[in-house]
């Protein structure tokens, strides 16, 4: 039987050796672009509202490349809408430990606002903001509004709400949350005032004709219905429609 050369078997291992590595990385490539498919598949059925889809999808992304930020965040987001929040606030620090990012520092905010726990949820919003490559500051200057008003910081969380507005003018929630902000302190004109503003720009929008509403039905029947007249006017939904008669009908 005729041996193989020494060296000719070295270099012929060697290159089995190459060869395996190089599947190896082929299929490590591959097992991360398939959880990039099924993190954007989990997305998607988040958003629409598909929670086992997106818990399935989700739970294989991280399976095939685990310690992923944004598949945390994601999971996380998924327990928040199954009503498990201990299960979320784990996700989020597991998050954070693997990578400090605005995206989770706000979202976390977000989660300690429900759990009414503001300090801490002030303190994840300011390192949101902290970031000034964040594209959602917005989010989280309301969110630190949200905080700040829940400890009675009431010209802070205006300020935060004010600058969300600056960010995002085209957004009512701002101009909302605004508007509580001087309800809260006892300033009911001021409030009108801005909603009235607002509604020169957004007739249509019911939940600041609501506000204003509920605000003048006490004092200026008269002026609430003639707010509700035009938003029902300007109305293209058939339930905000009926929403506004069954409101002017409650009026005195």
């Amino acid at each position: 039987m005729r041996r193989v050369a020494y060296p000719l078997l070295l270099l012929l291992l060697c290159c089995g050796l190459v060869g395996g590595c190089a599947t190896s990385h082929a299929s490590k490539e591959q097992k991360e672009k398939q959880a990039r498919l099924h993190f954007q598949l989990g997305v998607d059925a988040l958003q629409k509202g598909l929670l086992p889809k997106a818990f399935d999808e989700l739970m294989q992304a991280d399976k095939l490349h685990p310690n992923q930020p944004e598949v945390l965040d994601a999971l996380a987001y998924a327990w928040r809408l199954r009503g498990n929040t201990d299960k979320a606030e784990t996700l989020y620090k597991r998050s954070l430990r693997i990578r400090s990012r605005p995206e989770t520092h706000n979202n976390y905010a977000n989660l300690l606002i429900e759990l009414h726990r503001y300090d801490e949820a002030v303190r994840q919003a300011r390192l949101a903001l902290a970031d000034p490559r964040y594209r959602n500051q917005h989010l989280a200057l309301m969110n630190l509004g949200d905080a700040l008003l829940a400890q009675g910081h009431a010209e802070e969380a205006l300020s935060a709400y004010q600058k969300a507005k600056l960010l995002r003018p085209e957004d009512t929630l701002p101009t909302l949350r605004e508007a509580k902000v001087y309800l809260s302190m006892g300033k009911p004109r001021y409030a009108e005032a801005l909603l009235k503003t607002t509604l020169r720009k957004k007739p249509q929008s019911r939940e600041l004709t609501q506000m204003l509403v509920s605000i003048l039905s006490k004092t200026q029947p008269a002026l609430a219905k003639a707010y509700l007249i035009q938003f029902k006017d300007h109305a293209t939904d058939e339930m905000d429609k009926a929403w506004a008669e069954e409101q002017m009908e409650k009026l005195p």
